[in-house]
């Protein structure tokens, strides 16, 4: 009877009790999340505590101890990736770690329109909770990254290429900016950027100048035929665009004559050259339109108003277009390049 009582000790008792801690456990493992699917956000620097505990308070998973042991037997508890995911309801314990380890972050859709500069940019980048306007700014100005593309500038401006981008939530800026650069270089990687007196970062800033200066794309060659006509008498580029970008931080909407007349690295009215840089992100198509652009003797350009512009070929002309389309208030009543077909 002892030796049965010492047998069941050493050997039956510990056998069932570990038996019955594996159902207990395995009980735990299988149990799911019930509720609707659930959105769970992992940052970054976030730790394998904070992260299992706010699964719990979430109701995501039924026992922290279990996550944990399990995580680290697996040696994933470092591997968690930072994004926002969507954990479906009836998941259970080990397809909420493999969601957060394996899983897609959900992504947010981002478009960036042509001819938006970094600033604008970095706005838009911040409302989509991408990362922070403050970050990606600095990340446009890292020497660092501006060096590692062979960019001879002071910010990657112009080469931010514009499209639609997918970007999870708190995407580090860099990541931002050298997705936006890799796409740029892809997708110019077949121009010639062969030019007769303009490099390529001259090219891209002349081709910010026309992204700017018209909201109709079939006036892009034109506008560049202006610029180069320009620039081969000499002549001041005069363009309102370029003032604005050198007064950006201040600029309130509206350009006045003390700004046309304030020297600045960017005003053409005070430079007779291009300015120091581009002021926006150009189009595939206003560079090739730089590259190729409308052979033609106008020197002059002003707004109708609609998007599109009168050319002329001397100053008196174009005065005459200016007392037409600008001084004459009729004739800017009602009219927006909104509203122009392209």
């Amino acid at each position: 009877m002892i030796k049965k009582t010492v047998l069941f000790t050493i050997i039956v008792a510990p056998l069932l009790a570990f038996m019955l801690i594996g159902a207990h456990v395995t009980f735990i493992f299988k149990q799911t999340y019930d509720g609707p699917d659930k959105l769970f956000k992992v940052k970054n620097g976030d730790t394998f505590g904070k992260i299992n505990q706010r699964l719990s308070d979430d109701g995501l998973i039924s026992n922290t101890r279990v996550f944990h042991y399990y995580s680290k037997y697996l040696g994933v508890m470092t591997k968690f990736r930072a994004g926002t995911f969507t954990i479906p309801t009836g998941s259970n314990m080990s397809q909420v770690l493999d969601t957060l380890i394996n899983g897609q972050p959900n992504l947010k859709s981002i478009t960036i329109p042509e001819g938006k500069n970094m600033y604008e940019i970095a706005k838009l980048i911040e409302a989509a909770e991408i990362t922070s306007a403050e970050e990606f700014l600095k990340a446009v100005q890292e020497t660092d990254i501006i060096s590692q593309f062979n960019i001879q500038a002071k910010t990657l401006e112009g080469y931010l290429y514009p499209e639609t981008y997918r970007f999870a939530p708190e995407t580090p800026a860099k990541t931002v900016v050298k997705t936006m650069i890799d796409l740029f270089n892809k997708k110019t990687e077949d121009i010639d950027f062969g030019h007769p007196f303009l490099n390529k970062h001259q090219v891209i800033t002349l081709a910010s100048l026309v992204e700017k200066e018209t909201g109709a794309k079939i006036e892009r060659p034109a506008i560049a035929g202006v610029f180069t006509n320009r620039l081969k008498k000499r002549m001041r580029l005069e363009s309102d665009p370029t003032t604005i970008y050198g007064i950006w931080s201040r600029y309130q909407g509206n350009i006045r004559k003390a700004d046309l007349l304030e020297f600045t690295p960017y005003n053409t009215y005070k430079i007779p050259a291009l300015p120091v840089g581009p002021i926006s992100n150009p189009s595939l198509e206003a560079i090739k339109a730089v590259l190729n652009p409308e052979e033609h003797e106008f020197i002059f350009f002003v707004s109708k108003n609609d998007g599109t512009h009168v050319f002329s070929k001397n100053y008196k002309d174009h005065s005459n277009a200016v007392n037409d389309y600008q001084k004459n208030s009729r004739a800017r009543k009602g009219k927006s390049w909104r509203e122009l077909k392209q």
